[in-house]
């Protein structure tokens, strides 16, 4: 008697607690918030590396990285990346010093002992776009402009939510109410998840950055190729990692198979003797 009184308990708070929850998605609503109504999914993006046999364009690297070099070095740093990584997109050795020299890293005069710059050397890393938080602050309207390095990993959606974001500026739509309208020093992008940033629009004319191999140096071009170098920065292991995935792939298989058949060798006498 106990027994069945449990189970009759037991299935009335299960009742119970079905017939709540099916209220509750009944009665569940999204809020419409003017982000929720004004946001935009990123736009599509199709990069050579993409996919599991995908490899890196180096030609749209190294535009990339001279995008990122002429437009977005005043404001991002690389501070993950070394001169010396450049040589993977193409870059010879001679190229790789150019580059490096051409830029003002932090070093130590050796007869003083205080702080200085120098010539970069391939060894070095990118040098930070602001000396401290501060300086950073007071120069964007009170944002820190975030590093690069990884910033295709730390977003959701990737290259193509930098694609979309760089891309994607725009005049606020007449029916944005007037509380959420960029004020003074922000700009309305329908990518950016609060509808307004601190950044203005980096790239902002076709023709900005002059491209050494021919390609028409639009907004939407600039915009693709600099979200492909920043694929690389995040992962430039990537193309090694897929080439190292396959064969390791077919070994777990191999050994898979390997491993039924002799499984199935070895257990064939012991299940007849046992029938």
């Amino acid at each position: 008697m106990i027994r069945i009184l449990s189970i009759l308990v037991g299935l009335f708070f299960t009742v119970a607690l079905a017939w709540s929850l099916l209220l509750g998605l009944l009665n569940f609503e999204i809020p419409h918030t003017v982000e929720h109504d004004f946001h935009k999914h990123p736009k599509e993006l199709h990069l050579a590396s993409d996919g599991a046999l995908g490899k890196f364009d180096r030609q749209q690297l190294q535009r990339g990285f001279q995008v990122y070099q002429e437009v977005c070095a005043a404001c991002h740093s690389l501070r993950h990346v070394a001169f010396r990584d450049l040589a993977a997109l193409g870059y010879n050795e001679a190229e790789v010093k150019a580059i490096a020299a051409g830029t003002q890293v932090p070093g130590i005069d050796p007869n003083t002992g205080e702080a200085t710059t120098r010539a970069g050397l391939p060894t070095d890393y990118f040098p930070l776009a602001f000396a401290n938080d501060v300086a950073a602050r007071a120069a964007n309207n009170n944002a820190i402009p975030p590093d690069l390095s990884l910033m295709t990993k730390a977003r959701h959606d990737g290259a193509a939510y930098v694609y979309s974001l760089l891309s994607g500026y725009q005049d606020p739509p007449a029916s944005l109410p007037e509380d959420n309208r960029p004020g003074d020093g922000l700009y309305f992008n329908p990518y950016f998840t609060n509808l307004n940033l601190a950044m203005s629009p980096p790239l902002t004319a076709e023709g900005q950055v002059s491209y050494g191999d021919g390609t028409k140096p639009t907004v939407d071009r600039m915009s693709k190729d600099v979200s492909a170098f920043l694929v690389w920065t995040a992962e430039p292991k990537l193309e090694k990692r897929k080439q190292t995935g396959w064969p390791v792939l077919g070994f777990l298989l191999f050994a898979t198979i390997l491993g039924f058949l002799s499984c199935q060798q070895i257990w064939a006498d012991k299940k007849k003797k046992k029938g």
